[in-house]
């Protein structure tokens, strides 16, 4: 697949010394694909500023406002995990725009797959409120932005080992888009049982895959490789999201998940070949990922499974 990758260092200004959630994680991502020989073979796209308005398609106008005043008066925490810098709310718009951005470039057919090295991540922002390190969810918006252009049926995929709250509250009574996430059970942030299928409309469009503490590389395999390709061939979308996020691999320091460099290569590898076969668009959008070394690694291979599909 010819394959994009966005990124811009602007994305490296959201940063708080100690948190988990800091500019290391992009910069050791973008070393280990230079390290790699992997940049000068994806198409380099930089991300634009995303508008209020087009926040507002995922959030409450009051509550992207409310963001602009927290960090124009000097920022601190929103949450007890989620910080914002004196910059925090023009990264994260440029977040937000580097997946508009992606999208854009994939429906004028410029490249088949993005990869959006972005941050902060985004899938436990909720429509009013920031939580989990993230504060507006960059993939949710994507799909709304995608609605907008008249899509009927998308496919968000979050591989993050924490439950996508936000981006799951955000579809949760829409049949236009399915939502389909594995990860760790029970943990942060509570959500994601079995049950929780849907409501309304859009019920039986909402697919949780809740793991215990332990479960790698095997449990992973038949989610990827059994589950999840039978769903999303009788949903039969138009694109596919990601939310992904790296936190589930076996060195990751704040989950307990056991997948290795390898097992999260496969998962890529499901989902980049059932999108071939439909001959849709791919975006994947970064999300978790603590371990420096291991967070890259996976990368990486995300994007060599890209290159190679």
């Amino acid at each position: 697949m010819k394959t994009g990758i966005v990124y811009d260092d602007i994305y490296l200004e959201h940063h708080w010394k100690g948190h988990p959630e800091n500019k290391d994680r992009l910069i050791s991502i973008m070393q280990e694909l230079e390290r790699r020989g992997i940049m000068k073979e994806l198409v380099h796209i930089s991300p634009r500023r995303a508008t209020a308005q087009e926040v507002s398609l995922n959030h409450d106008p009051a509550y992207v406002q409310e963001i602009a005043d927290f960090c124009a008066a000097g920022g601190g925490y929103l949450d007890p995990d989620t910080y914002a810098t004196v910059a925090s709310y023009d990264v994260a718009l440029y977040a937000v725009g580097g997946v508009l951005e992606g999208i854009d470039r994939l429906l004028n057919k410029e490249v088949e797959a993005v990869f959006c090295g972005i941050r902060p991540p985004g899938h436990h922002a909720e429509h009013a409120k920031a939580m989990g390190f993230c504060i507006f969810n960059n993939v949710a918006i994507g799909a709304h932005y995608l609605l907008s252009k008249g899509f009927e049926r998308i496919f968000i995929v979050d591989f993050d080992a924490h439950h996508g709250n936000g981006t799951q509250r955000s579809f949760y009574e829409d049949d236009r888009v399915f939502y389909f996430s594995s990860h760790e059970y029970p943990f942060y942030p509570g959500t994601g049982s079995k049950e929780e299928k849907g409501a309304g409309k859009g019920y039986g469009y909402t697919h949780n895959e809740p793991l215990p503490a332990g479960a790698g590389d095997e449990e992973f395999e038949r989610i990827y490789g059994e589950v999840f390709p039978r769903l999303f061939f009788e949903y039969s979308p138009q694109f596919l999201l990601v939310s992904a996020g790296y936190d589930a691999h076996r060195d990751d320091p704040l989950t307990y998940l056991n997948l290795s460099t390898e097992g999260m290569g496969k998962v890529v590898f499901h989902l980049l070949d059932s999108a071939r076969r439909l001959s849709i668009p791919v975006l994947f959008a970064l999300e978790g990922g603590y371990n420096l070394k291991a967070l890259a690694d996976c990368v990486s291979i995300t994007l060599q499974k890209m290159l190679e599909a």
